[in-house]
């Protein structure tokens, strides 16, 4: 048996694939921990893994209720400054779990790297989503503006992509003091030399979604949608089930667990339900966005497994995280995406070029153009037909015990 921690950062669609990665990992009988915001400690205990939580709840939703967070490009530099600020405690309750034969992490728990750098304990990067792979040859579109990008030649990317970078620019410094204090070398830069553990890297997504590039790095493994949402701890609502079988499938709508301020989506979101008249599904963590004394064909839920509720919807309407979006594809069911920020107007871009479903960016989100795009998908089969390919692509999925054996390789190394 080995001793294995996970280390998460981010909101539910970053966490709940470590959970599933944890899951497999008990199976084979390791002992797994976890650490990462508290704000999921019911989570990861339930599913069976030890949990120590990172911070204080606060910190957490501090982080998730700037406005910044949803702004293009603005995000970005939120987050890399909470990650550099989590680096401390990270490291801290890293240490606490005495000798570790295995990370795994995503590039923004930069603690697991000095971790590494200090202990020598083997880690896994993990990626979750195609975007973090700043390739010169498919550049992800991380903002619209990059489109033209795909058109420059190879060498204008690499002599772009050679300039500072906003990993380095928000995150460096903080990581570089936090280095220092425990004696291990910085790095001159965490994109160029941080960015990928020398152990293993582990993209979480199938190559049917985002083909493998040449420079990519070499002792990557890629695998699929890990797809895991708690369905086999927590069962559709009784209020939502009645709603479900009352009549014809709905639009489900969500803007992501993390989302606190998403006013706005919901209104549009209600105005465009009752232009066409369907029937819908809000999800939410916080009702209170929601506007006040909707019709009775559009129900509000507080949580619902995507894997179980999207098997019942007809269009799903989101944001854009690559957890939701491979629910999506699990189920075989047409998507329209909200992106704000991040690696969403990527993942959109990868869905509209598979033809299972269409973007939006923030402004574009209206009542009248939403309603548009819903008919749309509602009833070109084009859409449909491209949405079930990607659901038979999802069925081919591997033995996730080849995945176990990979990681197990590297255990001590």
């Amino acid at each position: 048996m080995a001793e294995i921690l996970l280390l998460p950062f981010g909101s539910a669609g970053d966490v709940f694939p470590f959970i599933w990665l944890g899951r497999h990992l008990m199976a084979r009988g390791h002992r797994v921990t976890m650490i990462t915001a508290c704000l999921f400690e019911e989570q990861a205990r339930n599913a069976g893994l030890f949990f120590i939580p990172l911070g204080e709840k606060d910190e957490f939703e501090t982080m998730i209720r700037d406005p910044r967070i949803w702004k293009l490009g603005i995000g970005t530099k939120v987050v890399f400054e909470f990650a550099a600020n989590s680096v401390g405690p990270y490291l801290a309750a890293i240490e606490k779990c005495g000798k570790v034969d295995l990370m795994l992490a995503p590039v923004t728990a930069f603690a697991a790297r000095l971790a590494r750098e200090k202990h020598g304990t083997p880690l896994i990067t993990v990626h979750l989503q195609p975007a973090v792979f700043l390739s010169v040859h498919e550049t992800p579109l991380l903002h619209p503006a990059m489109r033209i990008l795909r058109h420059m030649p190879v060498w204008f990317k690499r002599l772009l992509f050679s300039l500072p970078n906003p990993v380095d620019l928000f995150a460096l410094p903080k990581v570089r003091r936090i280095c220092e204090a425990n004696g291990v070398k910085p790095p001159r830069s965490l994109w160029r030399e941080w960015w990928d553990s020398p152990d293993g890297v582990l993209a979480l997504f199938p190559e049917w979604f985002a083909k493998p590039q040449p420079d990519w790095p070499a002792n990557l493994l890629q695998w699929t949608f890990p797809l895991e949402d708690l369905a086999t701890e927590q069962a559709l609502q009784p209020e939502l089930q009645a709603f479900l079988a009352a009549g014809e499938k709905p639009v489900v709508f969500t803007p992501g667990s993390a989302n606190v301020q998403a006013s706005r989506f919901f209104a549009v979101a209600a105005e465009a339900v009752q232009r066409i008249g369907c029937r819908a599904v809000f999800v939410t963590r916080e009702p209170k966005q929601v506007p006040p004394n909707l019709p009775a064909n559009i129900l509000t839920v507080d949580y619902a497994p995507f894997s179980t509720l999207l098997k019942q919807a007809s269009v799903f309407v989101h944001h854009g995280g690559i957890g939701t979006m491979s629910q999506a594809f699990a189920t075989g069911v047409p998507q329209l995406i909200m992106h704000m920020a991040h690696d969403q107007p990527d993942n959109a871009d990868r869905v509209e070029g598979l033809g299972a479903g269409l973007g939006l960016s923030v402004r574009q989100f209206t009542p009248k153009r939403v309603a548009h795009e819903l008919q749309r998908l509602l009833h070109d089969a084009a859409f449909a037909n491209a949405a079930r390919a990607c659901l038979q692509h999802v069925g081919k999925a591997r033995c996730a015990d080849d995945l176990m054996f990979w990681i197990e390789a590297r255990l001590g190394k």
